[in-house]
Parts: structure tokens; C-alpha cells; sequence
């Protein structure tokens, strides 16, 4: 049985007339860029999030830039964040001549440590940016609490989780801003890049509209400086049509997400999701020493995984500037050697899901294994 770690194929063939039709209607129209079709999807997000205001950008990382480059982040500033996550998150701060600080995180969430955060301020900290990582919120009490005592800004990296909800609210109301993905494996998918932010703040609202169209408050006339930061009304139309199904494919992921918990709980540690967190299951991330050996045993019996870091952000050579050295953020570097993602798509049969289960029962039992690791749950 061949197992894939995604398939956007199935996911696409259910709705596809309705992708077909979307296209079409685009296509008559002529409007390829912004326009109302850009401006119904924001609406529609903005409402689905409950914030006033969404703004449609090219692609997640964009939006962190814009994001942090409208509340003022700039040379000589300090920015707390993880590293243990994407490049992206701290590239931005970097691209915009300030000094990502690094927070170790905590072992169960993957999240970063808000106990850590206070040993990380200074006198040029100017925001927090939190990453609610494979689609579970971070401490957003504690986060907020700390920004507001200090008075620094919080932009929150969504990219993984839009939908997921801390204290039965949904992330993206929380900072000053936040920052959705739709690239083609996130859980609301584009068929290309795409990405929003988010935030409750008028004049930052309008701020960054006029940063993603060259600084222009209106055509041809430019405050400042900015960037061709545009999101396709393509690509916003497909969203559109996804978004209705958003909600009934994360409680698909959670069913599986439950299944995968029930047959692996003594075999691996499996994902600890906090009593306050709704998780979105973007990825359903396991942990065991012997991350590496079972990879490849699964790849051999054709069960697609990941590793979602193999390295974390400190130990980067793009980021070796920072001075950062082997061993300063423990919990991050182990994190890196230690987990895997398994299949989790909404459009993964129970067959799969089994199979998927039995294979690394059976790896750990071949072993001669018991519980690899105490399962922090």
C-alpha cells in the first residue's frame, strides 16, 4: 500500500467542477489582480477569524515582513521569536536589519517557551513573534501579558493554523497583527502562493494596503516607499470555494489525528496539545531517538513523512551572523533530531490510517522495543 504524505489530487478532484467553474469565471472578467473578488475573500476571512480587517498579500512571508515593517520594526531592533520553525519567520526581521533573539521552546508543544521570553527582553526588544506551530496555538495569555507590561508588539505567525483556537477563541486576534499561509500544503490551500494579515488596527490596515501596492494610498500617487505585494484574485476565488470546506476538514484531521493517538501513544510520544488549544492538525508530529531509522523503514513500506525542522533556526548557516552556538537552545536542536510527521490530510482513507499505525507498531516491536520516550500527554 502506498501511504502519501499529502495529495492535493484528492482534495482537488471532490470540489473540482467548482475549481472549474471559479476559474472560468475569472477568466471572463479580466480581473486578475485585487479588485472585488480579492476584497470578497478578505471579507470572508476577516469574518471567519472575527477580526475587522484582512488584507490579501503574495505570500506569508511577505505579510511577516509587511506586518512588522507597519508597526515600526527596523535597524537596531530586537525581535523575540523561535527557532525552531520555518526560515521565513526569522529571514523577515533579519531582511529588515533587525536582530532576531532567539526563545527556546517547550518540549511538549513544540511552541515557544513563554517562561523564556522575559529573559530574552532588552532595551531594543520592539515586538514578540510567536509561531503557533503545526496548527496549535502558542501562550497567548502569557505572550500578550509580557508585550503589554513592556510595551512591545506581538504579530502572530499563523501560517500553520488558521482555524485553530486558544481559550475557545481563534489565533489572529490575539497580536497587533497576524500572518496566514495558503501554499498549496496548508490546511486552506491555494493552487499557488498566497498569503493575508490580519489585524484590528485601522491605521495599521491602512498602512499596509498602500505597503503592497509601491506605497500608494491611492494609483499613482505614493506615500512611501513599499512593495508589488498583490494577491491574484485567482487565487483568492479558489480560497474562497475552500473555505467553506475549512471547518469539516479539520474535524476530519482530528479524527485521524485521535486514531493515530490511540495506536501510537505507547510506541512514540504523540502530539501533547494543551487543555486551552483547539489544533487545527496541520501536522500531526510524533517524537522518538529513533526518528531517522523509522523514516526510512516507513519509506520502504510507502508511507510518505516529513520532518518539519531538521535543523533549527540558530544552527542555519544563513543565520550565522547571529553568533548562535551548538547546545544554546536545547530544547529546539533535540526537537530537530527527533521528530516526525506522519500523513494527516483530511482525504486519507481508514485503510491508510491503519496501515500507517500497524507499520510502526510493528517497527518498534521488530526492535525489540517497548515506549521510547515518556509521552509527555
Amino acid at each position: 500500500m502506498k501511504v502519501p504524505f499529502i495529495d492535493l489530487g484528492r482534495q482537488h478532484k471532490a470540489i473540482k467542477q467548482e475549481l472549474t467553474k471559479t476559474f472560468e469565471k475569472i477568466l471572463d472578467s479580466n480581473q486578475f489582480i485585487l479588485g472585488d473578488i480579492v476584497k470578497g475573500f478578505e471579507t470572508e476571512v476577516a469574518s471567519y477569524i472575527d477580526v475587522k480587517y484582512a488584507i490579501g498579500v503574495s505570500n506569508c512571508t511577505n505579510a511577516l515582513l509587511l506586518s512588522l515593517r507597519a508597526l515600526g520594526v527596523d535597524a537596531g531592533d530586537e525581535v523575540i521569536t523561535t527557532p525552531f520553525t520555518f526560515i521565513a519567520t526569522a529571514e523577515v526581521i533579519a531582511v529588515l536589519g533587525a536582530t532576531p533573539v532567539f526563545c527556546d521552546i517547550d518540549p511538549r508543544t513544540f511552541n515557544i517557551d513563554p517562561n523564556k521570553i522575559s529573559a530574552c527582553l532588552s532595551a531594543r526588544t520592539k515586538a514578540i513573534l510567536p509561531v503557533h506551530l503545526y496548527g496549535q496555538a502558542a501562550d497567548m495569555d502569557t505572550i500578550t501579558q509580557i508585550a503589554r507590561v513592556h510595551n512591545l508588539k506581538v504579530v502572530e505567525d499563523m501560517a500553520q493554523a488558521i482555524g485553530a483556537t486558544y481559550k475557545e477563541k481563534k489565533v489572529g486576534t490575539f497580536g497587533d497583527t497576524a500572518c496566514i499561509s495558503f501554499f498549496p500544503t496548508k490546511n486552506l490551500s491555494a493552487l499557488g502562493d498566497a498569503g493575508m494579515i490580519l489585524t484590528n488596527d485601522e491605521d495599521l490596515d491602512k498602512k499596509i494596503r498602500a505597503f503592497r501596492v509601491h506605497g500608494a494610498s491611492k494609483k499613482y500617487y505614493h506615500d512611501f516607499l513599499g512593495y508589488n505585494d498583490r494577491l491574484d484574485a485567482l487565487q483568492a476565488a479558489f480560497l474562497s470555494v475552500k473555505l467553506k470546506y475549512l471547518d469539516e476538514w479539520h474535524e476530519r484531521r482530528r479524527y485521524i489525528a485521535h486514531k493515530y493517538d490511540q495506536g501510537l501513544r505507547n510506541v512514540v510520544t504523540v502530539p501533547y496539545i494543551d487543555s486551552c488549544n483547539g489544533s487545527i492538525y496541520h501536522q500531526y508530529t510524533i517524537r522518538t531517538p529513533q526518528r531517522d531509522e523509522l523514516r526510512t523503514y516507513l519509506g520502504d513500506c510507502g508511507i510518505g513523512t516529513a520532518i518539519h525542522y531538521p535543523m533549527p533556526l540558530h544552527m542555519q548557516p544563513a543565520l550565522h551572523f547571529l553568533g548562535c552556538k551548538e547546545g544554546a537552545f536545547p530544547e529546539a536542536e533535540k526537537a530537530a533530531r527527533e521528530v516526525l510527521c506522519l500523513p494527516i490530510h483530511q482525504n486519507l482513507t481508514e485503510e491508510e490510517v491503519d496501515y500507517t499505525v500497524s507499520k510502526i507498531r510493528k517497527f518498534f516491536h521488530k526492535g525489540g522495543r517497548d515506549a521510547v520516550e515518556e509521552n509527555f500527554s
